[in-house]
């Protein structure tokens, strides 16, 4: 159990109801991956403006369930905020789109989802 993921700042926001930490699991496993989703196929059609706001939203999930790629995620997000023509960022977005599926295998046993 958690590891590639943690709860520390989870549990820490749920002060103790574990019903809040499986909400906000759930909650990361009805929108994370679908975001990491829009997040491949806007980078793959250099859309610079749909990859900064699918990187801008996964953000502070990414953060809270401490995936250890928001740097990566940022990275992506700001080629996409800035239009970085010249910048390959396919190494930050492997990074990213793999801890998103580690952490959501590992989250769906855990939670028993």
């Amino acid at each position: 159990m958690e590891v590639n993921y943690k709860l520390y700042r989870v549990r820490e926001l749920a002060d103790g109801d574990e019903d809040f930490v499986k909400a906000l699991a759930e909650a990361f496993l009805g929108e994370v991956p679908e975001d990491a989703e829009t997040l491949k196929n806007a980078v793959a059609n250099r859309d610079y403006y749909s990859t900064y706001q699918a990187a801008h939203k996964m953000k502070p999930t990414i953060d809270l369930f401490e995936l250890g790629v928001l740097h990566d995620l940022i990275e992506v997000q700001d080629w996409g905020k800035f239009e970085k023509t010249d910048l390959d960022i396919s190494e930050e977005l492997i990074n990213v789109l793999r801890a998103v599926e580690k952490a959501s295998n590992e989250m769906k046993t855990d939670f028993n989802l």
